[in-house]
């Protein structure tokens, strides 16, 4: 005879996250109103408010504070909306790589490089590729290589190509080349005219690339082999910026070699004899561990190799 108290019955209960509530919340958060998110989503204010409400109510939360003009995310919903993020990033990398594989388009390719292969060594590939695949459109993303890593990790890049250092418990890489770091001045310097130590100009002499740069974290860590600490007299995050500064400011600056070679050739800038310091670094292009390249990204990788690496 079935007891009551003979079993006991254990009902785990899970919330399952609504996709149509999830996407009114993040357009509503990337707008910053409600009435705008509505105007993004072509549908009413009051649909919208309705969405975004049966959201907070199965999470428990609330994700917005109603401000007089508009909306601000709380605490719960900027977390929430960094997730959303990453979740539509990877709905649309999904989609474009199945619509890929069916034949059904000819595909998108978005590509993260920082400041010194974006700008003097991509580039190339990229027309190369273009030219090999017009139908195949291309995002080229210039940044640094603190930020090419998190558009990796969150699927907003299918290929990376960084300078340094890189995570290989996150990402898998081929090393494209290599590159040198040299100390740079305007012609007619005074320290160009003879052989200067580090230690000379780790103390507010030279112009630096911003934190988050493969550029700077390499001359950093090369300083802190020696026991010496760079102090730099500046930190830019723009490497044309940094050649006018050097021209205008009769500046020094730690810059990449391939960045200067053709304001080295025509006699504009010279590079420093450093006689105890040399600053090297591997080029790298990674992807996300794990990850399964698409027809398109595996023909820009293939391409890479034959035309960089």
């Amino acid at each position: 005879m079935y007891n009551e108290n003979t079993y006991k019955v254990s009902v785990t209960y899970q919330i399952y996250m609504n996709f149509t509530h999830l996407f009114a919340f993040f357009e509503v958060a990337r707008a910053g109103s409600v009435s705008a998110g509505a105007e993004k989503l072509r549908v009413s204010q009051p649909a919208v408010t309705r969405e975004i409400k049966e959201l907070e109510d199965r999470l428990g939360v609330t994700l917005f504070d109603r401000l007089p003009r508009g909306v601000a995310l709380t605490q719960a919903g900027a977390a929430l909306q960094a997730y959303a993020e990453r979740i539509f990033a990877l709905s649309a990398a999904a989609e474009v790589e199945l619509k890929e594989l069916a034949g059904l388009s000819a595909g998108h390719l978005s590509i993260g490089a920082s400041a010194t292969v974006g700008v003097y060594l991509v580039p190339e590939t990229v027309a190369a590729f273009s030219s090999l695949f017009p139908k195949v459109s291309v995002d080229l993303i210039v940044t640094n290589t603190e930020q090419v890593e998190q558009g990796l990790q969150e699927h907003k890049f299918s290929l990376g190509f960084i300078e340094g250092l890189y995570d290989n418990t996150v990402f898998e890489a081929r090393k494209i080349g290599e590159d040198e770091i040299v100390a740079v001045a305007a012609v007619g310097h005074p320290l160009l005219r003879r052989k200067v130590s580090a230690h000379e100009l780790a103390s507010g002499m030279v112009i630096l690339r911003e934190s988050g740069s493969g550029t700077r974290a390499a001359v950093e860590q090369a300083y802190q082999a020696q026991g010496l600490t760079m102090e730099p007299l500046v930190s830019v995050s723009n490497t044309e910026a940094i050649k006018r500064m050097l021209v205008s400011h009769r500046s020094i600056a730690y810059v990449s070699s391939l960045s200067v070679k053709d304001e080295i050739r025509r006699g504009d800038l010279a590079a420093l004899q450093v006689k105890d310091l040399r600053v090297k670094r591997a080029l790298h292009m990674v992807w996300l561990k794990g990850r399964s390249l698409s027809p398109s990204t595996q023909a820009f990788f293939d391409l890479a190799l034959k035309e960089v690496g």
